[in-house]
């Protein structure tokens, strides 16, 4: 495979990733790797959970020549754009008495043209997986992620196209605000039922926020939201596959069923009621965690010991530097205080001369 192993279960025996041949029960395994306490070393980037059913038939000389057609494609858009962007002759704004388009039409007609040309590339080689992208807190991602891979192996995402799923692990750099990407794998991101019929599932059963589908070919590509073509990053927008009140009504749906305690999991989306609409002041990420101490069902007789303990000591140094960020967070606060407190009697002096 070429960079598109981003978007394939490493091969080996790689420890971060569950199939239903694995020797451990799908809730012990989420509760052994958990993506806010994996820290990534360079080894680690992901941690996977396959439901199987990938239909993906495409080789290895298949993905090369995938690459090659459309790397062609992209270098050849991506010049005309930045013509386009120094080019006088066309207006920056349209003239609807001479027919002359502005640069954004222009622009967006090339855009175009590129994704419908990647589309042919893809169905002529099979390429056509690719995934639903959310993102999530290091805070809240333990839980959404738990709920969307039990939800994709015993639940409501068992009965959709999605064979896969996989979450970031943690930077060893990591800032406060550090987000983690979730991706739904699909063999065909192009059929629009298929993915349609997941994201209702998505929002329904777990209230999640989407934020789009991706193709692998782009993500071989390297096509991102900064990429100079101005391509889209997706091939898929919320609002394409869906309206934004029929959306707001399945997430509003959920939150009000998740605040009467009741639980939508194993709920079908099209048995929900979308004029549910009752206020709501919690989110998923809010819900709280049943703590129970479990015994590590990895450990046998034949386990590595040191491996264990490497883990034991990552997770440590994670919850130390989480524990150093809030104290260093409340000791700026406390001098924020004491400086506003010392500035008073200097208000009040100023005001008595």
């Amino acid at each position: 495979m070429t960079k598109a192993n981003e978007d394939a279960i490493p091969e080996g025996d790689y420890k971060y990733a569950w199939t239903p041949t694995s020797n451990v029960p799908l809730d012990d395994f989420l509760s052994k790797y958990k993506p806010s306490m994996v820290e990534n070393d360079g080894t680690k980037p992901w941690i996977w959970v396959e439901k199987g059913g990938d239909t993906r038939s495409f080789t290895p000389a298949d993905e090369i020549a995938v690459l090659e057609e459309s790397s062609k494609i992209l270098t050849e858009i991506t010049d005309q754009i930045e013509n386009i962007k120094n080019d006088p002759s066309i207006p920056t704004r349209s003239n609807k008495k001479t027919g002359a388009k502005s640069k954004k039409e222009v622009r967006e007609e090339l855009q175009r043209d590129a994704r419908e040309r990647f589309e042919q590339i893809a169905r002529k080689y099979n390429y056509l997986c690719g995934k639903w992208l959310m993102f999530a807190s290091t805070e809240k991602i333990d839980m959404i992620w738990s709920s969307l891979a039990t939800s994709l192996i015993n639940g409501p995402l068992a009965d959709t196209d999605a064979f896969c799923a996989k979450v970031a692990t943690t930077p060893r750099d990591a800032n406060p605000n550090h987000l983690h990407v979730i991706c739904l794998y699909f063999p065909d991101v192009y059929n629009k039922d298929a993915v349609t019929k997941a994201m209702k599932i998505l929002l329904r059963n777990h209230g999640f926020n989407l934020s789009g589908v991706k193709s692998d070919m782009y993500t071989l590509l390297g096509i991102d939201s900064k990429h100079p073509s101005g391509i889209p990053s997706t091939i898929w927008k919320n609002k394409d596959l869906m309206d934004d009140k029929e959306i707001q009504a399945l997430k509003d749906a959920f939150f009000a069923e998740l605040k009467g305690g009741k639980s939508s999991i194993a709920q079908s989306p099209d048995k929900a009621d979308p004029n549910d609409k009752k206020a709501m002041d919690v989110s998923a990420a809010d819900k709280p965690k049943t703590k129970r101490k479990q015994k590590d069902i990895f450990a046998s007789d034949d386990d590595d010991d040191d491996d264990d303990d490497d883990e034991h000591k990552r997770r440590a140094e994670l919850m130390q530097k989480k524990k150093a960020t809030a104290v260093s967070k409340r000791r700026i606060d406390k001098d924020k205080d004491s400086d506003k407190d010392q500035e008073k009697p200097k208000r009040k002096a100023a005001r008595r001369s």
